[in-house]
């Protein structure tokens, strides 16, 4: 028996066009035109001006031949140039490839190989190291350069156009069309690879639209909010808030480099509503100077990510009265996928427990169909014990189509029908997901299962730790046991000695870290604790013990 429902009511131009991050820009462009759309040190754009500029850059591409299909690379800071690429290159039906700043030359040749760039669009901050990797690569390309006037360091230029010349040749009334099927690929991200290559994860357009208006609603962000870009854009597309706030009609503040007192400053005189961050960036604010904060009398929300963010961060944020929601989830998910859905009851809890409750990877995003906790391998829901781990999976419309040629490795992802995240968690009986560890990052001494972000959220609430990191290291009785990488705040001190009394004082004795090492700890340019590096280290430390 025929559906009557599916009877004549078919797809047509006038019912159904396939969803693109791109109409926001249109349709803020339309309405706010002269709204500011970027600061960036003296420079400002209106919204008007934006739009003119993303057609200018994709009408530029198109009479170089870039079309559907075709991967334009880019090596940039948190500038206006990046902005606009994440509109002017998709235009074209082309595909964005968001470079880390921080990588090195060869790693860079295998993205512009594997992706096959035909652009690349390259700030001259990073001239030495990207000319190195376009020799490496060894393919013909147009590169690009942005000169940026807030940077004043070293640098050639390495294309044969600067990308103001480039764009002041297109037109600002280009007659862009959005994709054909909202499932073509927009953006191309490559993940961090500590072994092996990295692997290249595809986002579609339905889902960054669906992520950025997520971002705002999940996070309930008001329209014409002031974003400071401390994210870098490059890590997941800047968690989609590109497309974000061109929906949101709101302010890009820009900014090359994360600094504590920049960002204190930028908030100050831009009134900045809204920002993300890894949690060592919002602790840098915890730790910065009173005096650098005076005059912030509105208020800032903040998102963090990352590894789970320590209770002491959430407190301090708490305290210098920045509003902090906790957000998760990783390149494959577009950046966050779930968030800490706050509860109103919980405002009239003690600060201790609203930390607690802050402090987990929560709920499902809104326009994702799903987060939960399974056994790896019967795939089925462990209980809402708060004690049985499993691995933390999605589903939905906010997770990648897959790994760019890798058919493998994209299909184990998916393995069950759900993206398998690697990250060990327990469901908690209110239904919020919180995170005991990475799988490979679990220490397990003598039998016993320890978190290692268990530790360090303990670690954390001492007054000099800065940044914590417990990794295994060998041990020829227990088989490994944990071993604690420290940065003091500046001017603190500490010895290994009373870190171990302040831990036994707050922990079972076994989880006490048998090792201390006060120095730097590694970190992405994203904010990421090296793991993989103080695991090697972590062997041969001769720390006290």
């Amino acid at each position: 028996m025929a559906n009557i429902y599916d009877t004549g009511l078919d797809k047509n131009a006038a019912n159904y066009v396939p969803l693109t991050p791109l109409s926001f820009l249109d349709r803020t462009a339309y309405i706010y035109p002269q709204r500011l759309s970027c600061i960036h040190g003296q420079r400002r754009y209106t919204w008007k001006e934006t739009y003119a500029r993303c057609r200018r850059l994709a009408s530029m591409l198109e009479a170089k031949g870039i079309g559907l299909g075709d991967t334009v690379a880019v090596m940039l800071n948190n500038t206006p140039e990046m902005f606009e690429c994440h509109f002017g290159v998709p235009m074209t039906g082309a595909v964005l490839n968001t470079m880390n700043t921080r990588l090195d030359a060869e790693t860079i040749a295998f993205m512009l190989n594997h992706g096959e760039a035909k652009v690349f669009i390259v700030d001259r901050e990073y001239a030495a190291t990207t000319q190195q990797a376009i020799a490496l690569a060894g393919r013909d390309m147009l590169v690009i350069d942005v000169d940026d006037p807030e940077y004043t360091g070293p640098g050639e230029r390495v294309g044969s156009i600067d990308y103001e010349a480039f764009i002041a040749g297109g037109n600002p009334g280009h007659d862009w069309q959005g994709p054909s099927d909202e499932w073509n690929a927009i953006s191309l991200n490559y993940t961090s690879g500590t072994t092996g290559n990295p692997k290249g994860v595809v986002y579609h357009h339905r889902g960054a639209y669906l992520n950025a208006l997520s971002n705002i609603v999940s996070w309930g962000m008001p329209p014409h909010a002031v974003y400071l870009w401390t994210l870098p854009m490059f890590h997941c597309n800047g968690w989609c808030f590109p497309w974000t706030m061109a929906a949101n009609a709101g302010t890009n503040v820009c900014l090359r480099r994360v600094d504590a007192k920049l960002i204190l400053e930028a908030i100050r005189e831009h009134k900045v509503t809204h920002y993300c961050g890894a949690p060592i960036v919002h602790s840098m604010l915890v730790a910065a100077p009173a005096q650098w904060r005076e005059g912030i009398d509105h208020k800032v929300s903040a998102l963090v990510a990352a590894a789970p963010p320590p209770a002491a961060v959430i407190e301090g944020m708490n305290q210098i009265g920045f509003d902090i929601t906790h957000v998760y989830g990783l390149t494959e998910t577009y950046g966050p996928a779930s968030v800490c859905a706050k509860q109103p009851e919980w405002l009239s809890l003690p600060l201790e427990d609203q930390v607690r409750l802050n402090g987990r990877q929560g709920v499902r995003y809104h326009a994702q169909e799903g987060i939960t906790v399974l056994d790896s391998e019967s795939m089925r829901a462990v209980p809402w014990d708060n004690e049985t781990m499993g691995e933390i999976m999605f589903r939905g419309n906010l997770t990648m189509k897959g790994y760019l040629k890798n058919p493998k490795a994209t299909a184990e992802a998916f393995r069950g029908g759900w993206y398998h995240t690697g990250d060990l968690a327990v469901m908690q009986p209110d239904g919020y997901v919180k995170i005991k560890d990475r799988s490979k990052d679990i220490i397990i001494s003598g039998g016993e299962n320890i978190s290692s972000v268990e530790v360090e959220d303990i670690l954390y609430r001492h007054p000099a730790v800065m940044t914590a990191a417990v990794v295994a290291t060998p041990d020829p009785k227990w088989g490994e046991v944990p071993c604690a990488f420290i940065e003091l705040r500046e001017g603190a001190s500490v010895t290994a000695d009373e870190m171990k009394q302040f831990c036994k004082e707050r922990m079972a004795h076994f989880k006490v870290p048998k090792k201390f090492v006060f120095e730097a700890v590694p970190k992405t340019s994203t904010g990421k604790i090296q793991k993989y590096l103080l695991r090697e280290k972590a062997k041969s430390t001769t720390a006290i013990e």
